[in-house]
Parts: C-alpha cells; structure tokens; sequence
C-alpha cells in the first residue's frame, strides 16, 4: 500500500497477479477490488484526483471490504 495525497482516499495498493486492487479510505475502510489492470492501477496513481478517478473508473468493480 502506497500513501496517496487525496480527501478520501489514504493508501492504494495493487497486486499484478490477482489483478487486485487495495484501497484504504480515511473513513478507515480498507477494500479489494477485482478485476482491476495494472494499466487500471497507473491511471489512478497518475490521476489529479484519486478520489474523482476512483470514484468514475472502480468503484462499481466487485469488491470485498475487509
């Protein structure tokens, strides 16, 4: 998991090989999407604002909150 500069949002984190992306909100809620590229994951860390980008391009992928 990497910190990242966002309102929402405080760590992302993505796994190549299951193509799973981890997701940790200031909220304090720490979710696994699915599904999710690498090319996915380095449009989000290159995104201006995470939280708009996750919010339009991952949030209606399956997810599991852990």
């Amino acid at each position: 998991m990497q910190p990242v500069e966002s309102s929402n949002i405080e760590a992302i984190g993505h796994d190549p090989a299951t193509n799973t992306l981890g997701v940790k909100f200031k909220s304090g809620g720490l979710y696994h999407y699915q599904g999710i590229s690498a090319e996915k994951h380095q449009a989000l860390m290159a995104a201006d604002s995470k939280g708009k980008h996750f919010f339009k391009h991952i949030r209606h992928h399956e997810f599991v909150k852990l």
